[in-house]
């Protein structure tokens, strides 16, 4: 039997931490990429080419589309896609943190079928398939059912200006912060938080396979105005991410400020 699409992913996860390990807290060799879009290690380039040899190799029809391969227009041609995070968390790693994560997640129309976050660091593995549920390590994870009051929500600290919020009136929650987008979505599909926001246009490579395993933990995950996440879009990003248990999704984006009052 050829290999499912959540296997692969989940091997390549696993060979992308021995290579990422080979760099962390070895004084990585870093460089700014252009137009304030972030540093990149010799450690997420060594594992996006693992990654892009491996994967591709395995499904040559599957479009390519990583944060660290220039965009290939061809992808939008393909019935399904690898989205890729080589080291989502870049920042946590040059620093030395365990708080980064591969990121791994094949799109077919749009919609996440397959997905791993992997922390090494960690021994994380986060998976998925659309309609099998979600893992942590082989073990089923679910979303919380918090209300308001009693939430704790993942966010840099500006998505909690005012400015965002409904009345400028910020929601009763507790704030918490960790440094890849990745593992902050998988951090809510486990239940260890309520709920995650960014109020910033977002990579598709960040949050497509987070996105997957809150969807399959029985959470909610949308744009910040409530509309469903598509992929493989001609400019990869969507415009924020909002996921949370089903409630406490529905309230935060109740007191969000609509699209039209941030003109």
């Amino acid at each position: 039997m050829p290999e499912t699409d959540l296997a692969l992913l989940v091997d390549a996860a696993r060979r992308s931490g021995d290579i990422a390990k080979q760099y962390f807290q070895q004084d990585p060799d870093v460089t700014h990429k252009p137009d304030g879009a972030g540093p990149v290690t010799a450690g997420d380039l060594a594992v996006n080419a693992m990654l892009e040899g491996f994967l591709q190799a395995a499904r040559p029809d599957y479009g390519w589309l990583s944060e660290e391969t220039e965009d290939n227009p061809a992808r939008l041609d393909t019935q399904r896609q690898f989205i890729i995070d080589p080291i989502d968390g870049t920042r946590a790693f040059i620093d030395g943190s365990e708080d980064w994560a591969h990121s791994l997640a094949i799109t077919e129309n749009g919609v996440p079928v397959a997905a791993a976050v992997y922390l090494p660091m960690r021994d994380m593995m986060f998976a998925a398939r659309k309609g099998g549920g979600a893992t942590l390590n082989g073990a089923s994870v679910q979303v919380t059912r918090a209300q308001m009051a009693e939430a704790t929500v993942l966010g840099a600290k500006p998505n909690f200006d005012g400015r965002f919020w409904a009345g400028g009136v910020l929601p009763p929650i507790k704030r918490a912060f960790r440094s890849s987008l990745a593992y902050r979505l998988c951090l809510v599909a486990q239940g260890c938080f309520d709920g995650m926001i960014t109020l910033r246009p977002s990579w598709e490579w960040d949050i497509a396979a987070g996105a997957l395993i809150i969807t399959e933990a029985n959470g909610v995950v949308t744009d910040q105005h409530g509309a469903d996440l598509r992929f493989n879009n001609g400019h990869p990003q969507v415009p924020g991410v909002l996921a949370a248990g089903k409630g406490l999704h529905a309230d935060l984006l109740a007191r969000l400020e609509p699209p039209q009052a941030k003109a």
